[in-house]
């Protein structure tokens, strides 16, 4: 991938983001793991994850479908090295490539499920992103995008505003790089507009509430240790006032009398035909017990 493609490409690297995809799935893929029901899949289904990272979900899958094939691609080498190594008793049907997400090296309509987690939010134009993700998935396939959206992250406030680093900060630092940190609540309209029917929007909601205040606070603090200096290049606020931010969400989650949320929008559908409604047989169940915050789609 360009470096014009993968402006984060320093931070995603950092060993803080081992931390983070590790708590975030276990936050997240309690509630997550229930709608991967709605598709249906044939056992020996295909399944690829774009921008696997450490592959906590890719291994995850691989062991809801125990006959499927899965393949795992990212652009960092490190993360990939150490999915390979911890998830090596997969490895005769799950495997991690190096690929560019914008140029994947698969044929149009290869897989049967194509998924992609916590990534638009980190690369410039994502809807050239989704473009190739509906590519090689086949039609009548599934796509699921994991699209993350930080103005969904919300903090009691304290001493200072913690909603300061996500609202001003983290924005003018997507502006810096020419990302969308508010990529979560466009991805409907743009699978849409590529002609994926049976769209659904469904939240995963880390919370205080339903996930541990540590695990919460751990996805918060990786992302500190790895992102606070690039912040500080970008974000247009005092110096020390990142840092101080970042720390008043953890002490947020972490106060017993508090309460914070983040919700992440999960959006699926099915390939069709770009301009005309693809005809693929309905699905019985169309809800996976997900929360949905008024007013989404």
């Amino acid at each position: 991938m360009r470096m014009d493609r993968n402006p984060q490409a320093e931070q995603m690297a950092d060993a803080s983001m081992i931390r983070n995809l590790a708590a975030q799935a276990n936050a997240i893929w309690p509630q997550e793991s229930r709608l991967f029901e709605r598709y249906a899949l044939a056992p020996n289904a295909r399944i690829l994850d774009v921008g696997c990272g450490s592959g906590e979900i890719t291994s995850r899958l691989a062991t809801s479908y125990p006959e499927a094939r899965l393949v795992g691609v990212d652009i960092l080498d490190g993360p990939l090295a150490y999915a390979r190594e911890r998830y090596a008793e997969l490895a005769d049907r799950l495997t991690f490539e190096r690929g560019d997400a914008f140029e994947l090296a698969f044929e149009e309509s290869s897989f049967d499920l194509v998924v992609c987690r916590h990534v638009t939010q980190s690369v410039p134009h994502a809807e050239k992103l989704l473009e190739e993700l509906a590519r090689v998935c086949k039609q009548g396939g599934w796509l699921h995008v994991l699209s993350e959206d930080y103005g969904m992250l919300h903090f009691q406030e304290r001493a200072i505003d913690p909603e300061k680093l996500w609202r001003d900060g983290v924005r003018a630092y997507s502006r810096a790089t020419s990302t969308d940190e508010r990529i979560g609540r466009k991805t409907w309209s743009f699978l849409k507009a590529l002609g994926v029917v049976e769209l659904s929007v469904d939240y995963a909601v880390v919370d205080t509430q339903r996930v541990s205040r540590e695990t919460f606070a751990e996805i918060i603090r990786a992302w500190r240790d790895g992102y606070t200096g690039a912040l500080d290049l970008h974000a247009g606020l005092e110096k020390g006032e990142v840092r101080a931010l970042f720390d008043a969400s953890i002490e947020s989650i972490l106060d017993p009398d508090a309460y914070a949320v983040w919700h992440v929008p999960i959006v699926s559908g099915r390939k069709g035909v770009r301009g005309a409604q693809f005809a693929v047989p309905p699905q019985d169940e169309r809800s996976a017990d997900a929360t949905r915050p008024p007013g989404s789609p």
